[in-house]
């Protein structure tokens, strides 16, 4: 599913609501809820975002953004599989280390 969107010159990200229809914002609206949002999709499902190319997006800010953006979740998204077997190391070492306290 796409997260991230290069369209008429600007940027959006999918913000996901609740109860109501997903919408695309643009991203220089982003908020850190909504940042907190995208992680957790990048964790757990197939996120795919348009690739950042200067050229596509017109507005100075949206191309800032939408570059920080794009190139940190493509860092975690590329190496989520490490991320993601570190947390479970050093939860599995807490759990370990509480359970020999008992």
């Amino acid at each position: 599913m796409t997260y991230l969107k290069i369209e008429n010159n600007k940027g959006y990200f999918l913000k996901q609501e609740k109860e109501q229809v997903d919408k695309w914002i643009e991203v220089d609206k982003i908020l850190k809820e909504d940042l907190m949002s995208l992680l957790e999709s990048a964790i757990s499902t197939d996120f795919e975002m348009d690739e950042y190319i200067e050229e596509k997006i017109g507005h100075k800010a949206h191309q800032i953004v939408y570059k920080s953006i794009y190139e940190k979740f493509l860092d975690f998204v590329n190496n989520k599989k490490s991320f993601i077997d570190e947390c479970d190391s050093q939860f599995s070492s807490a759990i370990a280390k509480h359970e020999s306290l008992e």
